[in-house]
């Protein structure tokens, strides 16, 4: 569950700001985050997930306070119980696909990567139709594969939360609603919420609710 109260956020240049009195995101939630270009999209996202602090306000994901967290803290609590979708993917050319999907068990000593996790990883390839690029690299992939390795990062840890950045936006529609059926009933299972920024009008009839973030302008 994420709690927003009073949160107030401006990048201390230009007349951009977002007022929050109040945002509430249940379990197994599922809301499309929309709004025009530059209205701040992005912005909520990257505060609701810990990479932005607000200048005022509390964030609470779970009972715990993120705006009390160190930088260090939010940073471990993304790896423990977040699922990020980037819009610019940030996969690692000098990886493989499948050492890409296991990058957050390479990179912090909370998880432990074992066979268990490399099979997840595999199927979670297979699932997304990847599983016979498992050894290419990220340069020799088209923009919509490379967001499905994107996907499947996010997934193996199974988070708790998931955020998305656009997360379909380079999909063709099959692909696109496949990603996002994996997505649902992820969080179907889980009932972990599932907070995605999306310009794609189809897509967000698929969701629960809308968050427009005019609305805290």
């Amino acid at each position: 569950m994420i709690v927003v109260k009073n949160l107030f956020f401006n990048y201390g240049v230009g007349k951009f700001r977002l007022q929050i009195p109040e945002l509430i995101l249940s379990e197994g939630e599922k809301a499309a985050i929309v709004g025009p270009s530059g209205t701040g999209k992005t912005t909520l996202l990257n505060l609701l997930s810990g990479i932005l602090s607000p200048i005022s306000g509390n964030i609470h994901i779970n009972d715990l306070d993120m705006t009390a967290f160190s930088l260090e803290d939010r940073q471990d609590l993304r790896m423990v119980k977040m699922g990020l979708v980037f819009q610019e993917f940030e996969l690692l050319d000098y990886l493989s696909v499948l050492d890409n999907i296991l990058l957050p068990y390479r990179v912090t000593p909370i998880h432990d990567l074992n066979n268990s996790i490399k099979k997840r990883a595999e199927q979670l390839a297979s699932d997304v139709g990847l599983s016979d690029k498992l050894k290419r690299y990220p340069t020799n992939l088209s923009q919509g594969e490379r967001q499905r390795v994107a996907v499947c990062r996010a997934l193996l840890t199974e988070p708790s939360f998931i955020f998305g950045d656009e997360p379909t936006g380079n999909l063709d529609p099959d692909n696109r609603d496949h990603v996002m059926d994996i997505l649902f009933d992820y969080c179907d299972k889980t009932k972990a919420p599932l907070l995605v920024v999306t310009h794609d009008s189809e897509l967000v009839e698929r969701f629960d609710r809308k968050i427009d973030v005019r609305e805290f302008q």
